[in-house]
């Protein structure tokens, strides 16, 4: 039930709105003051609060600004018989959600009301996430609860080589740092490169350093990254990319610590805790000669796969909550796009679309994501159904398939409520 609170000295219209949402079936309060509109909010968190600009003991932006200080997910309407555009600018600056003229028609009102309470429920449930997903807000690429045993793993056996596999966008560097910052070596250095970034000569030189005069332009001597990172991590990405000529000095570094400089002849040793990623299959790279066998197994000791964000749909939208810019909100309609779309670019292009989205919105709940139309139906060439019943059909889907056929928890996934999910199955024909 939505919950109203009307703060106006003036009786008559305080008590004339407070009778006319509570016949609609809200629950509805009233206050004449300031101060008594503020202890009544503090006490009742209702969902929306009608404030009008001039009362007794202050104004109501000031009154504005304490009640979005005790409670940030309140929906606040300011009404107002002196109605004039600074004002309105100022008070939906300072957090109001819509600026009514008084005498409000009463239609107006009750649609501004319904509209602001929707935005509040979606506010409170991503505060909700947050509170209930400390970690996961903190960290808004964490990986799958299935994951958590392994990156503890490789943390207590930071000698070991680890692996990680996994497509483009899904978080590899995100939890290569996680698992050194619950390793030992915390307090280490962690260093990364990318092995498909440079030449193999660069590329060698960036890993094991070089003496003075190695290689053109060689004009002082460089420590590499094995060096840099010494008893830290050294994070290698796109190793699949590795050039041939390279991956047995790093496969000798693995072994035994041992490496030298390019151009070097004194042998040095590091003491860091290798770390590579892939988003290429290294089998398939083994098959063709471009990866040798002996550096695969040496590195494949500890794999951690994390699956791509198409088959995770129950972490979708706590994920798009708290990855949204600052003071961004997701509108209804935004979500059942947002489970249904396929997202071939992970949780990099689910944070881009969100931000873009976000631009675009202007301060504006956002309602549509603008998102490529060959993510609904990824790997698929046949022609896709764009209409809006497909789209939400699949959305439905994949919300129950997340949850098992949980109802309840579909809906709370889709941001509707339980009925409305049960009416769009019934209208669907998948009741």
């Amino acid at each position: 039930m939505i919950s109203v609170l009307v703060i106006d000295d003036d009786r008559t219209i305080r008590e004339t709105l407070a009778d006319f949402f509570a016949t609609l079936g809200y629950a509805a309060r009233s206050a004449a003051t300031a101060t008594e509109g503020r202890a009544s909010a503090a006490a009742n968190a209702p969902d929306v609060a009608l404030v009008d600009l001039r009362l007794p003991d202050a104004t109501g932006l000031t009154l504005l600004e304490a009640l979005q200080a005790d409670d940030p997910e309140l929906g606040v309407i300011m009404l107002t018989g002196h109605a004039d555009v600074p004002t309105a600018v100022r008070a939906m600056q300072k957090g109001a959600l819509d600026f009514l003229e008084k005498p409000v028609d009463l239609e107006t009102l009750e649609a501004s009301v319904s509209r602001v309470a929707e935005l509040v429920r979606l506010r409170r449930e991503v505060a909700r996430h947050r509170t209930v997903q400390d970690e996961r807000v903190r960290s808004a690429a964490a990986p799958p609860a299935s994951l958590e045993r392994l990156v503890e793993l490789a943390a207590q056996n930071d000698d070991v080589p680890v692996l990680i596999v996994g497509e483009t966008g899904t978080g590899k560097g995100f939890l290569a740092r996680r698992i050194h910052d619950r390793s030992s070596r915390s307090a280490q250095p962690f260093v990364d490169v990318n092995g498909a970034s440079l030449s193999a000569t660069f590329l060698e030189s960036e890993l094991f350093g070089h003496e003075r005069g190695a290689f053109t332009d060689a004009k002082s001597a460089k420590r590499g990254l094995f060096e840099i990172a010494s008893n830290g991590t050294l994070f290698l990405d796109e190793v699949g990319e590795l050039a041939t000529e390279v991956q047995p000095k790093l496969l000798k570094v693995l072994e035994d610590g041992a490496y030298r400089r390019l151009g070097g002849t004194t042998e040095l040793r590091s003491g860091a805790h290798l770390i590579a990623a892939t988003n290429r299959p290294l089998v398939e790279l083994v098959s063709a000669g471009r990866f040798r066998p002996d550096l695969f197994y040496r590195l494949q000791v500890l794999t951690l796969a994390i699956p791509p964000l198409r088959e995770r749909p129950s972490e979708l939208m706590l994920l798009a909550s708290t990855l949204l810019p600052k003071g961004a909100t997701l509108g209804a309609t935004a979500m059942p796009a947002i489970v249904a779309y396929g997202w071939p670019g992970n949780v990099r292009e689910l944070k881009n679309a969100l931000w873009r989205a976000a631009l675009l919105a202007d301060g504006a709940p956002i309602e549509s994501l603008h998102l490529a139309l060959t993510g609904a139906a990824v790997g698929s060439s046949a022609p896709e159904d764009l209409s809006l019943a497909s789209s939400e059909r699949a959305a439905i889907r994949r919300a129950l398939a997340a949850t098992d056929g949980n109802r309840v928890r579909a809906a709370e996934l889709l941001g509707i409520a339980r009925s409305t999910l049960q009416e769009k199955l019934r209208k669907l024909g998948d009741e």
